[in-house]
């Protein structure tokens, strides 16, 4: 009778036990990721590395907000036992939305093999394209928890564009191999991912926190900065928009400087059909470039409100510069009056305050940091710069269609520099 019981107690707790392991793998999947962000000094563009390949190779990447996929040079120094190109036709080359036969005589390697797909790859800054080989390959990503760097974690069939090397000639850093792209088109990295890791609870989102060491999240909030700050609890939101090309853009209605409107032309705020007008965020430009009309009535009333302290002769590309030593310094940059980007709703503002609103041109000169975009009409009315993200938390939430921001992390004591990328042991 004992060792019938003592049988028993032993099959309960070994079926327990497999049942806790169970459960202890499946909380244990992950389900955010992180990547880290070095600013360029000579471009201003954000370079951050993604390890791909088998063996595992890291890979250095310009980041493309919204750019369409990832693309990398595969000519001469790509080496990996697990690449593969989709033929065409496949599944995978209609889910990249190819419907081109790729054809390459000139060797047979990566990047080349014939009937394969072909896709269209872009280098982000000149505009040039060049006709690309669809690829899969291994990519890994370090795993988070939201405050250190985890495992890393594998993605063993990550599509791809295997483009020629002609795109990396201008405009790029020259440590760069490609361009990753987080635009939301079927096989941009956040989207992948979020394929990928969608049984496992990841939550189609991803969010930028920009600085010369910057973070990148992708997978939903919290994340955490040194010391121990939640820097998505000062999130404000506004409806994200997509333009049929994967971009991604926001409704301003309006523009206030020193809570004092700015007139403008309004109709140039609202996005049409073809993505004309309206308000978009890029990484790729350094700083925000307004149409030349709202450029001339932002500067003159910036000025204006400024009029106690002198200008200075221009530094190219700004137009109004002050002598830096004019300026007393707060927590948030120099003392000038806030920049309010008035959102989907009046008590929603995306504010803008001195370190952000200026930058050192030169030794001792301030410049408003927003650049004429001109008369043209045939893009974004206003286009959020880099410059103006630094230290701001963006957060792209497909989920529920809204873009999050925090303006500025210096006023909770932290900045975007300050994640712990001390692995946990």
């Amino acid at each position: 009778m004992a060792s019938s019981f003592l049988l028993f107690l032993l099959i309960f707790l070994s079926v327990s036990s497999f049942i806790l392991l169970s459960e202890s793998q499946k909380t244990s999947k992950p389900n955010r990721f992180v990547l880290q962000l070095q600013k360029d000094s000579k471009t201003k563009l954000y370079v951050t590395n993604i390890y791909k390949r088998t063996p595992s190779q890291k890979v250095p990447f310009v980041v493309d907000l919204n750019g369409r996929l990832l693309w990398v040079t595969c000519e001469k120094s790509y080496r990996s036992s697990t690449y593969h190109a989709p033929r065409c036709r496949s599944t995978q080359c209609s889910r990249a939305d190819s419907h081109y036969c790729h054809i390459c005589s000139t060797r047979d390697g990566p990047g080349c093999h014939n009937n394969t797909c072909g896709v269209m790859s872009m280098n982000p800054v000149t505009g040039l394209t060049a006709m690309s080989e669809l690829a899969q390959d291994v990519l890994s990503i370090q795993s988070t928890q939201g405050s250190n760097p985890g495992p890393m974690v594998r993605v063993p069939q990550f599509l791809f564009t295997c483009a020629p090397s002609l795109l990396l000639q201008r405009g790029l850093p020259s440590t760069v191999q490609g361009v990753a792209g987080l635009g939301h088109s079927p096989i941009s990295l956040p989207t992948q991912l979020a394929s990928h890791f969608g049984s496992a609870g990841f939550a189609p989102t991803f969010a930028l926190c920009l600085a010369p060491k910057g973070v990148m999240f992708f997978g939903d909030s919290p994340y955490y900065m040194l010391p121990n700050v939640d820097i998505t609890r000062p999130l404000s939101y506004t409806p994200l928009i997509i333009s049929p090309q994967g971009e991604y853009y926001m409704e301003v209605k309006s523009i206030k400087i020193n809570d004092k409107d700015v007139p403008i032309d309004t109709a140039l705020l609202s996005i049409n059909k073809q993505s004309v007008g309206g308000t978009k965020l890029s990484t790729i430009n350094p700083y925000t470039i307004l149409h030349h009309s709202i450029f001339k009535a932002v500067t003159q009333f910036f000025s204006k409100e400024l009029s106690a302290i002198p200008q200075v002769k221009p530094v190219a590309p700004f137009s109004a510069c002050f002598n830096s030593k004019s300026f007393k310094n707060s927590r948030v940059g120099p003392g000038v009056p806030n920049i309010d980007l008035v959102l989907h709703d009046k008590h929603v503002m995306w504010r803008i305050y001195g370190a952000n609103s200026l930058v050192e041109a030169a030794p001792g000169v301030s410049c408003l940091a927003f650049v004429d975009g001109g008369m043209k009409n045939n893009g974004a009315s206003i286009i959020i710069g880099a410059y103006q993200m630094e230290n701001n938390l963006v957060q792209f939430d497909m989920a529920r269609s809204r873009l999050g921001f925090s303006s500025s992390l210096l006023f909770y004591k932290t900045s975007c520099n300050n994640f712990n990328f001390t692995a946990i042991p």
